[in-house]
């Protein structure tokens, strides 16, 4: 039998939990590997252009001993390129600096409200943002 993903049909608020669903981002965008790239650092950006981008690594959190699998480019994205300084600008777009919060924090929940904190925009616009009727990036409400 196969087990679905239920979620709440509640509606978010700015304390809902969000992060980034990389099943549902991979299965709904062809095109997932590709930002990815875009976002990694000038050195890694070189190292990856001839890469193969399917390659499945098990990553143990050193915090949680949580076991994740992750392709490559997602584990040198997270560990390496989303820990520089400049990862996320005041320039950044709203929706890319919400999915660059998630990837520098290795895709801990945090609810708009805490992203507000992070990013210094309001939570009301981040929640208008990711809880609307587009799903952007794989960014979905969090589920346990």
């Amino acid at each position: 039998m196969i087990e679905a993903k239920r979620f709440s049909l509640v509606k978010p608020t700015t304390q809902t939990p969000f992060h980034i669903d990389f099943d549902w981002w991979k299965q709904h965008d062809n095109n997932w590997h590709v930002y990815l790239r875009g976002c990694l650092c000038e050195e890694h950006r070189k190292s990856f252009e001839n890469a193969p981008s399917d390659v499945m690594i098990d990553w143990i959190d050193p915090e949680t001993a949580r076991v994740t699998r992750l392709d490559g480019l997602q584990l040198t994205l997270i560990n390496h390129c989303a820990q520089q300084p400049d990862f996320i600008t005041p320039h950044t777009t709203l929706v890319d600096a919400i999915f660059r919060s998630f990837i520098a924090s290795k895709n801990f929940p945090a609810s708009p409200a805490e992203l507000s904190e992070k990013l210094g925009r309001p939570a009301e616009t981040i929640l208008r943002t990711i809880a609307g009727p587009t799903i952007y990036r794989g960014l979905r409400p969090f589920n346990g």
